[in-house]
């Protein structure tokens, strides 16, 4: 792949979520002010056990399966039949994470103290299999370097659940409870419209096919895909045991530990996680010109795809890194003008501190779908796990001390990140000159036996 094909498939990711993402955060002001605190409420407690759910039934699926897609490609294949093996497979889990979802509703909505919650989690269950089986059809279209579909049904995600979503909330807004589930059902239809937009794009395509088919079993793809899964599915995980050691922590010594919380992850976190947002059309987009060069035997050409999207990656993040640093103040005024003067200030420190892992969590994503092209998805799960290991270590000795506080908490996200980038880079570049060395081997073995057979 040129680089110039290259940067047109990261500039169409990263347009489409961009523009997926401003019609979601804009959608959510009249939204809040239409259902109201309550309902508001219900609607974002639905999300934790949704996003569990999903982390477990689609995400990294676009990742891994793009990367066989490309690889199949590479050999000239039509991956048709891949691809409706790992729609049986996906499919499945998708229906046992909606299967979950529904089982669980009763218990986990009076676990929560809220009986009302329990029909938000049924609207939303649908949308756990929807997302599934769009994951493996988005991983098929990245494969091919066809990243128009998946931009495009993200933004039509994004339009069909604001449009359902406000128009369900205004009518029943006399009834929070309903508004809000009716609102998730929103979700699942906006999950729907977007898979329906991706068969027929199919469709479109398979039309045109005229490539010898490929076969392969949706165990083997299911078992690929399982590095991916986990190196994914760590970081949300931690998330969720931050939520609880964090704020016990805090409340060992301070009655604001919930506050305090809420300016690192709503605040400061969110406001270091949008490089990240910015560069993951690179990161989309790598799996699959790794997997090609690889395919191929071309393993310096790999090495280079890798280290361009790093360097991109970097030149993305660490201005915008430098950015929060300096203007912290500013934007924390601009941004949170209603917070109290401690906490303001509490915020712009979370921000300074934080700014390095604004290009370091952005380098970990672009080098995990190196890795994962170059079908070492296992490292970056490894990376991942050590450097959250090393957080969860420091968060229970930093937070828990009184003058640190949640700085602590900040940290400790910095050694993750900086840690899971470091052991990616090494992963990447020794992996990958390992199998070049182990490629020309094996052909300078060939050689001696041909040399050898001829002689004789």
């Amino acid at each position: 792949m040129k680089h110039s094909s290259f940067l047109k498939s990261v500039a169409v990711l990263s347009i489409g979520g961009l523009i997926a993402k401003g019609i979601g955060a804009i959608y959510r002001i009249p939204l809040t002010n239409v259902l109201g605190g309550y309902g508001m409420g219900l609607y974002q407690m639905a999300y934790p056990l949704f996003v569990l759910l999903l982390t477990f039934s689609s995400s990294g699926i676009p990742s891994a399966f793009s990367r066989v897609v490309a690889h199949e490609a590479a050999r000239g294949q039509d991956s048709s039949d891949t691809l409706r093996a790992a729609l049986k497979i996906f499919a499945l889990v998708g229906l046992i994470g909606a299967a979950a979802m529904v089982a669980l509703s009763g218990s986990v909505s009076r676990m929560q103290g809220e009986e009302n919650l329990k029909w938000c989690y049924l609207a939303l269950a649908p949308s756990v299999f929807f997302v599934a089986v769009i994951a493996v059809l988005r991983g098929y279209f990245q494969g091919k370097n066809n990243m128009a579909p998946t931009a495009i049904s993200e933004i039509l995600e994004q339009v069909v659940k604001a449009g359902l979503g406000i128009l369900f909330a205004l009518r029943f807004r006399e009834n929070a409870y309903i508004a809000a589930a009716l609102t998730l059902a929103a979700v699942s239809a906006s999950e729907l419209v977007a898979l329906l937009y991706l068969i027929r794009r199919y469709g479109r395509e398979r039309k045109r096919k005229t490539l010898r088919p490929s076969r392969a079993s949706g165990a083997l793809i299911f078992l690929s895909a399982i590095p991916v899964m986990a190196s994914v599915a760590i970081l949300p995980l931690s998330q969720f045991y931050d939520s609880v050691v964090i704020v016990r922590l805090l409340s060992g010594y301070t009655a604001r530990s919930v506050a305090l919380y809420g300016l690192y992850t709503g605040g400061a976190v969110a406001l270091v996680n949008l490089p990240a947002t910015l560069s993951y059309g690179l990161a989309a987009a790598i799996v699959p010109a790794v997997s090609r060069a690889v395919s191929r035997g071309d393993y310096e050409e790999g090495r280079r795809r890798s280290m361009y999207a790093l360097g991109l990656t970097l030149l993305i993040s660490v201005p915008c890194a430098i950015g929060l640093f300096a203007l912290a103040r500013p934007v924390v005024s601009l941004l949170y003008g209603n917070l109290s003067a401690d906490d303001s200030a509490i915020l712009v420190r979370l921000i300074r501190l934080l700014s390095i892992s604004a290009a370091t969590l952005s380098g970990v994503q672009t080098l995990s779908a190196c890795l994962t092209g170059m079908g070492r998805a296992k490292y970056a799960a490894l990376s991942m796990l050590v450097g959250v290991s090393l957080k969860m270590f420091l968060e229970w000795v930093l937070v828990s001390r009184p003058a640190l506080s949640i700085s602590g908490a900040a940290i400790s996200a910095n050694v993750c990140y900086l840690v899971a980038f470091f052991i990616n880079l090494f992963y990447t570049i020794r992996k990958m000159k390992a199998e070049k060395e182990y490629d020309y081997g094996r052909r300078d073995g060939r050689e001696r036996g041909r040399s050898h057979k001829a002689r004789a």
